[in-house]
């Protein structure tokens, strides 16, 4: 009776154990097809506006669905051009990365069925990507354009107006379909007295002038 009792008492023990078994080996089953199941990566986010107009020094990634032996980063050529697996000599400069991952489609298609090419700019490094800031300000050059870019922020990269700089006289030189156009900035307002109503949003190829007083 005694060794009886015993065994009535360890069974609920035991059954503890045996739902611990069971739990372990369930997660031991569900981990490998939760880690077999996760997509292949895809290609980070551009960092750049899906209108940017890439040009002669930019990085791009040509990510092409399901086929990874196609995927690859390349530099845009001075002559520029890019070279990527079976496509060779593609004219990338002046064109849009949408307008590019078109083109790679439609060459692709010899040899790929139904091809998805995605172009992401990662380095966006040619002068169709910068805003050139001249004239009287610390340290002149151009700055690296990024999204949501404003006035301020070109001459906060450039270390400020010089000390003889008529920043109300300043303006923001545009490129638009071959023909240039002048949007005046009234730096003084906007740095020394907060009119954010100067604070323009700039675009890539833009170049801000900064003139000098007159005395």
């Amino acid at each position: 009776m005694e060794m009886d009792q015993k065994i009535m008492n360890s069974r609920p023990r035991i059954a503890a154990l045996g739902m611990v078994w069971v739990l372990a080996s369930a997660l031991g089953q569900v981990i490998p097809v939760a880690q077999a199941a996760t997509p292949p990566s895809a290609p980070a986010p551009s960092p750049v506006s899906p209108d940017y107009v890439i040009g002669p020094g930019d990085s791009l990634q040509i990510f092409v669905w399901r086929n990874p032996e196609l995927t690859t980063s390349v530099p845009v050529r001075p002559d520029g051009k890019i070279s990527t697996p079976l496509v060779e000599d593609m004219p990338a400069v002046g064109k849009t990365p949408t307008q590019l991952a078109r083109d790679i489609e439609k060459v692709l298609a010899v040899y790929v069925k139904q091809p998805q090419v995605n172009v992401i700019v990662t380095v966006p490094a040619s002068v169709f990507s910068q805003i050139r800031v001249i004239g009287q300000v610390a340290h002149a050059s151009p700055v690296a354009y990024r999204e949501g870019m404003t006035v301020m922020d070109c001459v906060l990269a450039v270390g400020g107006l010089t000390t003889f700089a008529a920043g109300n006289r300043a303006r923001l030189v545009r490129t638009i379909d071959g023909k240039q156009y002048e949007l005046p900035v009234k730096l003084d307002a906007l740095i020394n007295h907060g009119d954010m109503s100067q604070n323009l949003p700039v675009r890539p190829g833009d170049v801000l002038v900064v003139p000098e007083s007159r005395f």
